[in-house]
């Protein structure tokens, strides 16, 4: 089980991220970019989703692409869901409750990579090599 001060920890670990408040809700962003933030579900993702709602808080990242994006959700459906909101548009939804923190980790240095300007990733990947 992850908590916000672990994706607050990890996120704020990878090169030039911000951490930011808007509307009391937490955002990560490189250069101005955001790759996670907080997303309480609204009235229509609770209507959308039904009883699989989760109770639990959510965090949004992105992902590079629409095809990362299915194939999260088809391998990490316990974790990761998404609502109509979100339909063409690369980003999932995470249950926070549910998800590890080192599968978190991995999702956070994705969505970073999916934002970053090229030759900061290229940097980062090199130096993790």
């Amino acid at each position: 089980m992850a908590t916000w001060e672990d994706v607050e920890r990890l996120a704020t670990a990878l090169p030039q991220t911000v951490a930011a408040s808007r509307h009391d809700l937490r955002g990560w962003s490189v250069r101005d970019k955001t790759f996670a933030w907080e997303r309480p579900l609204r009235r229509g993702d609770l209507e959308a989703l039904g009883d699989a709602a989760p109770t639990g808080p959510v965090l949004a990242v992105r992902v590079p692409d629409l095809g990362a994006k299915e194939a999260l959700l088809a391998t990490d459906g316990d974790v990761c869901f998404t609502t109509p909101h979100f339909n063409g548009y690369p980003a999932v939804l995470v249950r926070l409750d549910d998800i590890a923190v080192g599968d978190l980790e991995e999702l956070l240095v994705e969505a970073w990579l999916a934002r970053a300007p090229k030759r900061l990733a290229a940097e980062y990947l090199d130096a993790s090599g």
